[in-house]
């Protein structure tokens, strides 16, 4: 997914979940969620890290 796809698909799914005129689409929101969670680079994504 090109910078350019991926924004568009962030740009959809924030309309699809915070528009209040935009009907919900529970299966269009999991597949950009899905698509998206692809094309994050590994370095971007946050890291578990338990204190004891």
């Amino acid at each position: 997914m090109t910078a350019n796809e991926a924004e568009r698909a962030l740009a959809e799914l924030d309309r699809l979940l915070n528009d209040p005129d935009v009907q919900m689409d529970p299966m269009r929101v999991w597949t950009l969620a899905d698509r998206l969670s692809g094309s994050v680079p590994a370095t971007a994504q946050p890291t578990s890290q338990t204190s004891r």
